[in-house]
């Protein structure tokens, strides 16, 4: 599954899903299959925990981003932290991930 930036974001009736950039089926219409839920979101963002430790670091969100298609992936990672690490330990936990999926929402980033 992959993901890229869509550039005019997501408006905010759109809060509960992502929705494609592309019509997978091209009949102008996006189905609840065609769009990634936050649940889908956070399972795809956990798997760049690459050293297991159930946070994410700076360095692995921008592993992230940059997968995204961010044109900043550094920049945008920082901004995630700042955005979502609620205890300030530099990294996203379980429990703040929830806020790290928001932002990533907000940004609109979606399905390529």
């Amino acid at each position: 599954m992959a993901y890229r930036h869509k550039s005019k974001g997501i408006p905010k009736d759109c809060c509960r899903t992502l929705v494609p950039t592309s019509d997978n089926k091209k009949n102008a219409k996006v189905s609840l299959n065609e769009s990634v839920n936050e649940e889908q979101l956070m399972a795809w963002l956990r798997r760049y925990d690459t050293d297991g430790d159930g946070r994410l670091t700076k360095q692995e969100l921008q592993d992230a981003f940059k997968s995204l298609g961010s044109t900043f992936p550094a920049w945008r990672a920082w901004r995630a932290l700042r955005h979502a690490d609620a205890n300030g330990d530099g990294c996203i936990n379980e429990d703040e991930l929830c806020e790290l999926v928001k932002y990533v929402i907000k940004r609109g980033y979606a399905l390529a």
